[in-house]
Formats: structure tokens, C-alpha cells, sequence
């Protein structure tokens, strides 16, 4: 079947036909999976005090975790350009990627210098990389009529999902927690790779008309490759948007324990704060998206982004005070900008560049998180003790400000603006 775009649709079975489970199988074990993963990136800030205390110095602790972004991050293009031509499936992936995973807690409770950079930097980062890309792709092309409702579902587990983690790393020895944390991730990725299948090509559920849906919503004017994407220079302006954010995110998730520290805020009020910070950067993902469906995904964008960049001027002004109160404010505020831009922009891609390469495109997008890594994390772990926090924090809300400006230069590639009659204004698309 084909719509007036040209799209392919293959109607049906339903996923009970071909799997023996509702699709919502293939959503829950995803949403598992990613939230057993998400502690390697968003628990590791818990682990910075214990680490430290254990030897290791702070550039060079948290230049692991900038190498491991580089790695889960760099993996998504290459798995989804696999995936799309069938060179890899979602059952292989997901059970590489559990053996990778469960290397980066052990190699944290028991090695150091080159062991724990193989096995978390490179091994984990890689691993998770894998199961981030496999899970949101699985999501996707089972859901292909909700894709963005239901991806930032599974991309919040990443965020909050990490939550008991974080906190159990605050409290619990170190080894004991790591390995623990090693086996339940391990095996919760294994057992859910077990279970992951996807549809056929162009899969759509039969209770639904695709070409009745094509008409409502968004769609790209045409489907552009990953090489024609780029070169509209749409998709370079969202690289760099999401660079300069995941920047200012990753610092946040990273640095929030040091800054607690510093002001001699306690153990149950750093706790609170990443709970809260961690909380909101999982859970504002589906409220941006629900949002996003009422007033446009760059407008929302824009908001999201605008609130991240507020929370780091609060947490400079916790940081320069020394209030506890105004820290909790700014992990709230920061969490709820710091991680509802990456499902928009999944979106985005897809309603910009069309379904076809949609993984692809995307995963160009994301790899921008890579090098965001290496500012937020590397670089900012040489500056903040140069600098102190409360510059530096004022430096990151200058790049989330600035990259929510670039927003407003984000246009749908190939859409023609509408030119201005008696009773109409000029109206681009995006």
C-alpha cells in the first residue's frame, strides 16, 4: 500500500501473529533494558567522591566517562546502518551488548588505569551504545504511528532508570555495589535480548489506514539518505545544537555530587538533588513530546532547552551562595531541560528526512553527544578546578541559551515557503 507521499506500507499481521505477544512486549523490554543501561552514564557522578577517595584523580576519573560517551555514542550510527540493511539483528545486538555492558561495573570495583579504561570506556560505552540504538529502533518500527510518543518512553528509562543506582553508589562500598550493579545489568539486557524481534520491513498494525494517519500528520516532503541530509544543512545546525546541549547535560549529571560536596550539603541532600535531576531528565521526555504535538517540535525544543540553560545560572548561584535550597531548585529546573531534546530530535529527523533512513539520520544526530562528552565531561573536569564551579556553570547556561537560539533557524528541508496574499502571512514549516 502506498500513500500520497509514496511511503510503503505493509499492513498487518498483528504482533500477536508474529510473535506470539502484544507489540507492548517489545515496548516494556525495551523501556528494561534502557533503564538497566542508563546507571554506566547517569550514575557514574555518584561514584566520583568514593572514587576519589580510592586514589584516583578527578581529570583523570572523569575523563573515563567523557571516552565512554565517545564510545556509546559513536556506536548508534554504525548499529543502525547495520540494522537498516540487515547485517545485524536485534537479538545478536542486544546479547553483545549485555556481555559489554556488565565489563564497565567490574572493571570500576577492581581495576584501574588501562583495565578500567578497556572495560568501562571502551567495552561498556560500546555496549550501551548497541542497546540504545537497538531498543529505540525496535520501539520505533513497532510503533511507526506513535514513534515519537513511544521512543522518549524508552529514552527516560535511560535517565531514570539509574535513579536507585545513583543513590545506592552515595551510600553502599563501592565494590560491592558495582558488582551487583554488573549482574542485574547484565542479565536484564540478556534476558530482554531474548525477547526482542522486529516487524517485517515497512510493518504497519492493521487496526489502523495508513494513508488516513498520512494525512494528519507531519511529514517529510520526500525521504533524503543520510548523505543528502546533510548535505541540506538542516541536519549539521541540529548536530550542533545537540552537541552544545548534551554538553551542558552531561556536565549536570556529572558534576552535581562534586558541587554537593563542595557546599557540605549531606548525603540525603545530594541524593534528593539526584533523584530529582535524574527524575526529571527521564520523565520530561514524554511530557516535551506530549507538548510538542500541541504547539510544533521547535517551539517546544526551544522551551526545553531555554529551561536547562536557567538551571545552570541557579546552580551557579547555588555554587557562589552556598544555599542547599537552591540547589535542589537547580536540579530540578536543569533536569527538566537536560534530556527532553533528545526524543524531539529523533522526531524531528524523522518529520524533516522521512521514515526510510530515519535511524540513520538520527544516529548522525546523537553522535553529536560523543563530543559533547569530551566539553562537558573532559574539558569541564580541567576548568571547574581552574575556574571554580560557578563560572564554569555560567559558561555551560551560555551554551544551552545559545544553542536554543539556534533553534529558530531549524526549517523542514524542501518545504516552500507560502507566499504572502491579501489576508496571509509568510509561513515556514518546522
Amino acid at each position: 500500500m502506498l500513500d500520497f507521499l509514496g511511503r510503503t506500507y505493509r499492513v498487518g499481521p498483528d504482533a500477536e501473529e508474529l510473535t506470539g505477544r502484544p507489540r507492548h512486549w517489545m515496548l516494556w523490554t525495551s523501556w528494561a533494558a534502557m533503564a538497566a543501561i542508563g546507571v554506566l552514564q547517569y550514575g557514574f557522578g555518584s561514584l566520583v567522591p568514593q572514587l576519589l577517595a580510592r586514589g584516583w584523580s578527578l581529570a583523570g576519573l572523569l575523563w573515563l566517562l567523557a571516552l565512554w560517551t565517545v564510545f556509546q555514542a559513536g556506536a548508534g550510527f554504525p548499529a543502525a546502518f547495520l540494522r537498516e540493511r540487515g547485517r545485524i539483528g536485534p537479538r545478536a545486538t542486544m546479547i553483545t551488548g549485555a556481555g559489554l555492558v556488565a565489563l564497565g561495573p567490574f572493571a570500576l570495583a577492581h581495576g584501574s588505569g588501562v583495565v578500567a579504561l578497556l572495560g568501562y570506556s571502551v567495552l561498556s560505552g560500546t555496549g550501551a551504545g548497541l542497546v540504545y540504538a537497538t531498543c529505540t529502533s525496535t520501539v520505533a518500527k513497532w510503533y511507526p504511528e506513535r514513534a515519537a510518543g513511544k521512543v522518549s518512553v524508552v529514552t527516560g528509562a535511560f535517565a531514570y532508570g539509574s535513579v536507585p543506582f545513583a543513590v545506592a553508589f552515595l551510600l553502599a562500598p563501592l565494590p560491592v555495589a558495582l558488582d551487583v550493579a554488573a549482574v542485574l545489568i547484565g542479565s536484564v539486557v540478556a534476558a530482554a535480548g531474548l525477547l526482542v524481534r522486529d516487524p517485517p520491513a515497512d510493518w504497519w498494525p492493521p487496526h489502523l489506514d495508513p494513508r488516513e494517519w498520512a494525512v494528519r500528520e507531519p511529514r517529510a516532503v520526500r525521504q533524503y539518505s543520510a548523505g543528502e541530509a546533510v548535505h541540506t544543512g538542516v541536519l549539521t545546525l541540529m548536530y550542533a545544537i545537540v552537541f552544545c546541549a548534551s554538553a551542558v547535560s552531561l556536565f549536570d549529571v556529572t558534576f552535581l555530587a562534586l558541587l554537593g560536596d563542595r557546599l557540605d550539603a549531606g548525603v540525603a541532600v545530594v541524593a534528593v538533588c539526584t533523584g530529582l535531576l535524574l527524575g526529571m531528565n527521564g520523565g520530561g521526555r514524554a511530557l516535551a513530546i506530549r507538548l510538542s504535538e500541541r504547539v510544533g517540535r521547535v517551539r517546544t525544543l526551544g522551551l526545553v532547552l531555554t529551561l536547562l540553560g536557567a538551571g545552570q545560572v541557579c546552580f551557579a548561584g547555588a555554587a557562589t551562595s552556598g544555599s542547599t535550597a537552591l540547589l535542589v531548585v537547580s536540579a530540578l529546573v536543569a533536569g527538566a531541560g537536560g534530556g527532553a531534546f533528545y526524543p524531539l530530535f529523533a522526531s524531528l529527523a524523522r518529520e524533516y528526512f522521512g521514515e526510510r533512513s530515519a535511524l540513520e539520520t538520527h544516529g548522525v544526530v546523537y553522535s553529536a553527544k560523543a563530543f559533547g562528552g569530551v566539553l562537558g565531561v573532559g574539558l569541564a573536569a580541567l576548568a571547574t578546578p581552574a575556574w571554580g564551579f560557578g563560572p564554569v556553570f555560567l559558561v555551560a547556561g551560555a551554551l544551552a541559551l545559545g544553542s536554543a537560539a539556534l533553534c529558530q533557524r531549524l526549517r523542514q528541508p524542501g518545504r516552500t515557503p507560502v507566499l504572502p496574499g491579501p489576508a496571509t502571512r509568510p509561513h515556514l514549516a518546522g
